[in-house]
């Protein structure tokens, strides 16, 4: 069963697990199962996505229940006025602790054309672990929060990465050696990306809306054995 974390006649929010792919697309390849297809099954009726996440990424995940609400839901997100922030774990210790990379994107093909693209950061916590790694004897994590202003494809793993500091069990565009090393020591096997909250406007109502998703068990673990606490709800830029 999915996690559902708000509901009504106009849309449905769910807790995406990592993993699952959101809907069928040549980007997700052998995909046996998708998020639209088992809410759909559990809840009946119409549901259309309002927007995406990436098979690896978790959390929080916007669906519509008619066309003319997934419309309205779009209109939000094309005009940037959806507050989007994410928790990920990154290689490294960004410095500063908070900024802004401004760095454009191509699409989901790497030859198209780049458009703007935004996302401002604040580092919210750090670790330094004694693991030796290539010419290292001990290594250095931190806990990310990502606001990204636009939503381009990846954005938010591809500008992590611009800056050296990829985010944890990201394959295409992070570390494997590190990837490797969250497996062996800490048993962890996913993506460390999670949609914790959004911010937008009800579709029909227009009352300002706000939903977090909790984090699965293998994200909290890490975090509880690094010490590292999921902070209080945090204003915006």
């Amino acid at each position: 069963m999915l996690d559902i974390l708000y509901q009504d006649d106009a849309l449905i929010a769910v807790n995406k697990p990592a993993g699952l792919a959101v809907h069928r697309s040549k980007m997700v390849g052998n995909a046996e199962e998708f998020l639209i297809d088992l809410l759909r099954d559990q809840i009946g009726g119409t549901v259309q996505l309002a927007h995406r996440l990436d098979r690896a990424t978790s959390g929080v995940l916007l669906i519509a229940r008619s066309s003319e609400m997934s419309a309205a839901l779009g209109e939000q997100f094309m005009g940037r006025h959806v507050c989007k922030k994410y928790l990920a774990v990154v290689r490294g210790w960004p410095d500063p602790v908070q900024g802004l990379i401004d760095y454009a994107l191509p699409g989901s093909r790497e030859t198209g054309p780049r458009r703007e693209a935004r996302t401002h950061y604040q580092r919210l916590a750090t670790i330094e672990v004694p693991i030796e790694l290539g010419r290292y004897p001990q290594q250095r994590y931190a806990l990310v929060q990502a606001e990204p202003e636009s939503g381009r494809f990846r954005q938010i793993r591809k500008h992590l990465a611009h800056i050296h500091h990829p985010v944890i069990g990201d394959c295409q565009h992070g570390r494997g050696d590190h990837n490797r090393l969250y497996k062996q020591h800490f048993g962890c096997h996913r993506m460390l990306l999670h949609a914790w909250q959004l911010r937008f406007a009800h579709p029909v109502s227009g009352k300002p809306m706000s939903i977090e998703a909790p984090l699965d068990n293998a994200y909290e673990s890490l975090l509880a054995r690094f010490g590292w606490r999921v902070p209080e709800e945090m204003e915006s830029r």
